[in-house]
């Protein structure tokens, strides 16, 4: 068999189905064979298909999912990022901020030493004593230090304190925060403080 019928085995099994026809999402093997019979008169068996699908390169794997953005202005906010990447600001500081949570601090069972099939217990029914955490974290894109803080919640007022924070640690120059697009970060309060403070929320 030639390279060039593998290769178009190859760019069919990378198809999906049901652009080409078929009533069907994915193929199988037998699938792929029967369909490469009688559409392109390539008579081949399912393992002769399976190891010219590994040859190349090609595996069975489950289809990842990704998420777009709605942002109408995400071309040109994607854009200032990846330059100030390419071009750090030489009048102050890139630091990357996210929060993270809800943190649930739960006791762990652990291991130790216990008698044959009689080891200790803990119930599965627990009081979460600790509560509920979040954290916010900066990471300083010239240093790759981290920074971070645990709050009861993650709203402006404990996002603006962690501007704060973080404009306490770096007195000096111009802060880039590269935030996501999470309501509280385009508050009223946030943004105000931040521009009065030599922080530009990017």
């Amino acid at each position: 068999m030639g390279p060039a019928v593998r290769e178009h085995i190859c760019r069919i099994a990378k198809s999906p189905p049901g652009k080409l026809g078929e009533p069907f999402t994915t193929w199988s093997l037998t699938k792929l064979r029967d369909h490469l019979a009688k559409v392109h008169t390539i008579k081949v068996s399912t393992e002769t298909i399976r190891q010219i699908l590994r040859q190349a390169g090609i595996s069975w794997q489950a289809t990842k999912a990704w998420k777009g953005s709605k942002d109408p202005d995400f071309a040109v906010k994607m854009a200032r990022i990846l330059d100030l990447y390419d071009n750090p600001p030489t009048d102050g500081r890139m630091i990357c901020v996210d929060e993270f949570g809800p943190l649930n601090l739960q006791p762990r069972p652990g291991r130790g030493w216990f008698p044959i099939k009689r080891a200790a217990r803990l119930r599965a029914t627990y009081t979460r004593t600790g509560g509920v955490q979040h954290m916010f974290a900066g990471l300083d894109l010239a240093t790759g230090q981290m920074f971070y803080r645990f709050r009861d919640r993650k709203r402006w007022p404990q996002f603006l304190d962690f501007c704060k924070q973080l404009r306490r640690r770096f007195p000096v120059g111009k802060l880039y925060l590269v935030c996501d697009n999470y309501g509280p970060h385009a508050k009223a309060e946030v943004t105000s403080w931040c521009t009065d403070h030599a922080i530009d929320l990017v």
